[in-house]
């Protein structure tokens, strides 16, 4: 029961650390779109160079990111009595595959491709390239990478730091 508590507050955090930017500003995500919309959004006169400073940006953000993500799943691993190696990479994995999934499903399928709020001005012609499904299948799937990555360095604090 902790554990599926621990991925539904996951999810919302995930949510509100998403969406209200999102809504906010659509270009502040830019990053996350599909190629061929950042392409227009950087052929568009009031974006130039947007992508490229963005990109900058978006690299530091995803590494410190990372750090954060194996630093809070590691000690929410431990507060649930995850205090070896296997325990706490299937426990951070499962919650990173959760949130990973309902990214997918709720928040890419179910409100990306089909909210016109989050669509870039300049772009709001480009509905398939919005509704392109597989790219965020593909996106997911870096996720489960990236998950694999927290979930074994992780798994390395707790055994590291906890194990005698």
């Amino acid at each position: 029961m902790s554990l599926f508590i621990q991925c539904v507050v996951c999810c919302l955090l995930f949510t509100l650390a998403i969406l209200p930017a999102q809504y906010k500003d659509p270009i502040n995500m830019i990053m996350s779109y599909p190629p061929k919309i950042r392409q227009r959004v950087e052929e568009l006169p009031q974006y130039k160079g947007a992508i490229k400073q963005r990109e900058k940006a978006h690299v530091g953000k995803k590494i410190f990111g990372l750090i954060f993500f194996v630093i809070a799943l590691s000690g929410c691993a431990y507060l649930s009595g995850c205090r070896r190696f296997s325990t706490t990479f299937m426990h951070v994995f499962i919650l990173f595959f959760v949130v990973n999934i309902y990214d997918l499903i709720v928040l890419d399928w179910g409100i990306f491709c089909h909210s016109k709020k989050l669509r870039i001005p300049g772009t709001e012609d480009m509905e398939k390239e919005y509704k392109d499904y597989m790219f965020h299948v593909r996106s997911a799937c870096i996720g489960i990478v990236l998950g694999l990555i927290v979930a074994l360095l992780s798994g390395c604090i707790i055994h590291f730091c906890f194990v005698v």
